[in-house]
């Protein structure tokens, strides 16, 4: 019995986790597609404000799914 609960736990973590992994590539495309700018470019080069708008996105991402999939397992 205990060891199903931890499978099932794990299994709800390593989908969780792929979950929060495409909706940040998402969002990460969707500023690439608003911005008049290739973020890719920039963060190649080095712009610091463009990270700063991109680990923004991601943290931003990162919480909102975490809290979601965090709330869903109650």
């Amino acid at each position: 019995m205990q060891l199903n609960i931890i499978l099932l736990n794990f299994a709800y973590a390593l989908i969780g986790g792929l979950i929060t992994i495409f909706f940040m590539f998402v969002g990460y495309r969707i500023l690439d597609l608003l911005t008049k700018f290739d973020t890719s470019e920039q963060l190649l080069k080095g712009n610091r404000a463009v990270g700063s708008v991109v680990s923004g996105i991601f943290i931003g991402i990162g919480v909102a799914v975490g809290l979601v999939i965090g709330l869903g397992l109650n």
